[in-house]
This record gives structure tokens, sequence and C-alpha cells, in this order.
């Protein structure tokens, strides 16, 4: 009987297939916080719930991917938030790949967020 090995993506590589999508996308590796948005449109926390943690792993100026363990669709709004604060906005989910146990998501900001990403 032949042994046989169960490859894995890691979360990196998951998010990099859906970044291909995105031509502006680079790697961030930026911790955040993430919640289901109020839908008020200012990145305001009401009727907010917490999702989870996560990390953005690849973003644009104006979207940010990511891997998530939760459920979430197409046109759902989140607040990112990033863990030390200098990222806060609405977004919009504009992309989504389903993996077992594992959701790969580009969100939209809803606003302008200017400098949070910087390319050199």
């Amino acid at each position: 009987m032949p042994s046989q090995a169960i490859a894995r993506a890691t979360e990196p590589e998951l998010v990099s297939r859906l970044a291909k999508f995105f031509p502006d996308a680079a790697p961030v590796r930026i911790p955040i916080k993430l919640s289901r948005s109020g839908g008020n449109g200012e990145g305001g926390e009401e009727g907010g719930n917490f999702l989870q943690n996560t990390v953005i792993e690849f973003g644009t100026t104006r979207e940010v991917l990511f891997v998530v363990d939760c459920q979430l669709e197409f046109a759902d709004r989140v607040l990112v938030e990033s863990n030390d604060g200098t990222l806060h906005a609405e977004a919009c989910v504009v992309a989504v790949q389903y993996h077992p146990r594992q959701t790969v998501v580009a969100a939209r900001f809803l606003k302008d967020v200017p400098n949070w990403i910087v390319k050199s």
C-alpha cells in the first residue's frame, strides 16, 4: 500500500491565488480584528459583531485580502481594524474563494483610506 501525503496550502498561499485577480496587490502581513459592520457607512461599530482576528496577507490602496474561519459572502460588510489602531475602515466583500474550513476574502474599502498601505 503506497503511502500518501496530503499537502495543505498555507494561508498566504491560498490568499496569493486570489491576489492574482488584483494586479496591484502587494504582500503586507498586517494583523487585524474583523467584525461584521453595522452598515452605517461611517466605519462605526454600531451593530457590529466580532468575527475573528486574522491577518491581511495582501492589500491594494482599495482592497484587503485575508483568510477567515467563519462564513462571509459576497457583498457582506465588515469592519477592518489593525491591532495598532492605524487602520479602522468599513469594507464590502468583493470576492470569496471557499476552501475546507477556511474562506479567502477580498474586501474593498467603502471610503478612501489614505496611506494605509505604502508602496515603494
